[in-house]
This record gives structure tokens, C-alpha cells and sequence, in this order.
């Protein structure tokens, strides 16, 4: 008899979790209308743009009306390699002007959301329908899909809920294209590696740590020098500085046009000249323009200092 007892309380332990799979706390009863579409109670549960009556700009009528049930959990996340968490449906499609009630269950012990972006904002605040439940509990709310072909993201925006695996995709009409990473159905935008062993990770952890830890002494070397050139007072030239070597300087082109100009002239003086009476000619020109310009030079000091000397007339 206490074999039969034992055995039928071990059955009663084991099988309680199962029957505490399918036991979730309904929040729609306890949701409370805070205007514009936003309900919510004090369990954790919450609805954020629902709309079940006013038909989006482009919609004569509603096309249907459809019913779904969403599973949100740990356990829908095992067939994905490196995911985490899941819904138990990835992609989603239905005819544009649906009037849509989404079922949302929870079955894990942490919070969960089923958020669609990207709906008219005219409509929608902020541009989206929100279910949102700490579970294990279930949560439902109504919404009626926009006109046109057009693909929505639906995820959980809980820290790296999404990242982990909680994402999906919703097509009104025949979509305008499939979104990334969606799992199970588009390929991961940065694919997770599991191939490589732990000793060979172990390696190339380490090799990349010898390159940061060398990047960073050749930066702290060349932080102190630069801090000892500033003290020294030495202006360090940019690295993106313009070269001053260059074959064709703005000076040298401008040497070119000149010469090319003055040439002719100077062709015709040094006509039937040796070299050094070319040469002695050159100097004697040359001081001739340098004694002008001095002679300038000062005419013009002279002017300036001739109108400070003068007396200002007595009053």
C-alpha cells in the first residue's frame, strides 16, 4: 500500500509542472483603458494601440477577420542553434484591411512582449501595437492591418530578447521582402560559429589581445611624446598636412608663368651677349630694381612720419 501511495505521489509531483503549463493568469479581464488604445493593469500585463474600429486611410472595408494564438517561451528557442528565446511562429501573413486579435501567452517566468513596428502613426501611437504580459499568463489585443504590401517586424524589445532569438515577421499582402535574422526563415546578418574548439578560441583570444595590447603602447607612446613636443614648444604637422615638396608647388607654377611671360623680352636684351656681359647686365638690373624699391620704401616711411610731426594748431 505505502509502495502504491508513493508511486501515486511521485506521478502527482511530476506531472503538476505539465499541468501548470496550460494554467496562465488572463489579464484581459483586468486591463484597465487609459485612452488612445492603452490598457493595462497592476499584474504586469499591457496593450498599446489596439483598434478595433477605426479603419486605416486606404481601407473601404475590412477585408477579414482573423484570430491567432502566439506561444512565447524558452522552449521554442531549442531548434535554433544559439537562440535563447523564441516565439513559436516566425512569419505571419495576412490580406491588407485584416482586422487582427492577437492571443499572446507567456509560458516562461520573466516578461515577454509582442511588439509590431512600423503602423501608420496617424493611427497607431508611436507606430506600433504592443502586447506586453509577465507570465506565465496570456494577454490579447485587436488591431486592423493597414492597405498595401508591406513586411512588419514583430518582436520582444526586453533587453536582447530580440537578439536572442524572440523576432518575427509579419506580411500584409504579399510583403515587400523578407527581414533579416528572422529564425528559421532568413539567414542570421552575423552567423554564429560552431565549429571551432575551445583551445582555438582560447588561441586567437589571445593573439588578438597581444594586438590590442601593442596598439595601445604604440598610442600611449606617441600620446607622451606628443605631450612633450607641446611642452617643448614644437608644433607637430598633421599627419593630412599638405606636402611642401611638391614637383609642382603653387610657387613653381607661378615661376613657370612668369618666366614664360618675361622671356620674350628678356630674349631680345641678351641678344648678341657673351655670357658674362649677360651675366654683368643681369646684376646691374637687378640692383637698379633693389635701389628703386628702397627709394620707395622710403618716400613712403617718410610720408607716414611727416604727417605725425606736424604741430596741431593752437585753440
Amino acid at each position: 500500500m505505502v509502495k502504491f501511495l508513493s508511486i501515486g505521489v511521485l506521478l502527482v509531483a511530476f506531472s503538476a509542472p505539465l499541468l501548470a503549463v496550460e494554467d496562465y493568469e488572463d489579464h484581459d479581464s483586468m486591463l484597465m483603458d487609459h485612452g488612445d488604445g492603452h490598457l493595462m493593469d497592476m499584474g504586469g500585463g499591457m496593450v498599446m494601440g489596439q483598434n478595433a474600429d477605426t479603419l486605416p486611410g486606404g481601407c473601404d472595408s475590412i477585408s477579414e477577420t482573423k484570430e491567432i494564438t502566439v506561444h512565447a517561451g524558452h522552449k521554442y528557442a531549442e531548434k535554433f542553434p544559439g537562440r535563447m528565446y523564441a516565439f513559436d511562429t516566425q512569419e505571419f501573413n495576412f490580406k491588407p484591411c485584416t482586422k487582427l486579435t492577437v492571443h499572446f501567452i507567456n509560458e516562461d517566468h520573466i516578461r515577454h512582449q509582442w511588439m509590431m513596428h512600423g503602423l501608420p502613426k496617424y493611427l497607431y501611437p508611436k507606430g506600433m501595437f504592443h502586447l506586453e504580459v509577465s507570465g506565465p499568463a496570456k494577454i490579447s489585443g485587436t488591431l486592423i492591418l493597414p492597405p498595401g504590401d508591406k513586411t512588419y517586424l514583430v518582436h520582444c524589445d526586453i533587453a536582447q530578447h530580440m537578439e536572442k532569438g524572440m523576432k518575427a515577421q509579419l506580411k500584409v499582402g504579399k510583403g515587400d521582402g523578407d527581414l533579416p535574422s528572422i529564425p528559421g526563415v532568413t539567414a542570421p546578418t552575423f552567423a554564429d560559429d560552431y565549429k571551432a574548439t575551445l583551445p582555438e578560441l582560447a588561441v586567437k583570444a589571445q593573439a588578438q589581445a597581444k594586438v590590442d595590447e601593442a596598439a595601445a603602447i604604440k598610442a600611449a607612446v606617441a600620446a607622451k611624446q606628443a605631450a612633450a613636443d607641446k611642452q617643448a614648444g614644437i608644433v607637430a604637422k598633421p599627419a593630412n598636412a599638405p606636402q611642401d615638396d611638391s614637383l609642382f608647388s603653387g610657387t613653381m607654377v607661378i615661376g613657370l608663368a612668369l618666366g614664360l611671360i618675361i622671356a620674350p623680352f628678356l630674349a631680345k636684351k641678351y641678344q648678341g651677349m657673351t655670357v658674362s656681359e649677360g651675366v654683368a647686365f643681369s646684376f646691374e638690373k637687378l640692383s637698379q630694381l633693389i635701389g628703386t624699391v628702397v627709394k620707395l620704401l622710403i618716400r613712403i616711411v617718410g610720408f607716414f612720419f611727416s604727417k605725425k610731426n606736424k604741430a596741431l594748431p593752437s585753440e
